[in-house]
């Protein structure tokens, strides 16, 4: 493979030198090919172990951001912090109660009928809407945590944060819920014994 006869050479009147010469850059030759084949050969198997590895990487492929997950997460976290401060809505809703409370007594009622009509269906309205928003990061909290086990199993994994995130929301959302039915049936922070 790497010597020649002097029939190779083409005459058989070279000097030895010249003939080692030839016979070095032949092998020199066959030395880059058998370079540039391994070469070759290397870089084809590292394409196809990088594509292999592609596919076992959740989502290396294709691209998920978790953007969704994400603001899920936020939204269900954000919503168990409204159950717990109060909400607009629920201000609304109660200060409508109060007025209506208002047009409805009479004005020779009782004060515990007074106190029932203005103040204690305004509260209970304002439990309510702090019940369903907690009730409603609870949902999405859930959701986001359950998502993963729904989905295909090369884009099961979640974003730790997302997690944690979520969690929170549904930890808020329970202790607000929590709270809602305590502040509505009156046990915590009832409404005022009359007479």
């Amino acid at each position: 493979m790497g010597t020649r006869t002097e029939d190779e050479t083409g005459t058989g009147t070279g000097t030895g030198a010249e003939t080692e010469r030839d016979e070095m850059a032949v092998e020199a030759t066959e030395a880059d090919d058998v370079t540039e084949a391994e070469s070759e050969a290397e870089a084809e198997s590292e394409a196809d172990s990088e594509a292999e590895a592609g596919k076992a990487v959740p989502g290396a492929g294709e691209n998920p951001s978790g953007v969704g997950q994400g603001a899920a997460a936020v939204v269900s976290a954000a919503l168990g912090l409204v159950s717990l401060t109060g909400s607009w809505l629920g201000t609304v809703a109660a200060a409508r109660e109060t007025l209506v409370g208002q047009l409805e007594v009479a004005a020779d009622a009782g004060v515990a009928t007074q106190v029932k009509e203005m103040y204690g269906d305004a509260w209970n309205t304002s439990a309510v809407w702090s019940g369903l928003f907690a009730l409603t990061a609870l949902i999405v909290g859930a959701a986001v945590l359950a998502r993963p086990a729904f989905g295909t199993p090369a884009r099961a994994a979640q974003a730790p944060w997302i997690k944690s995130v979520a969690w929170a929301g549904v930890v808020l959302g329970v202790i607000g819920l929590l709270l809602a039915v305590l502040k509505y049936t009156g046990v915590l922070l009832g409404l005022p014994a009359t007479g």
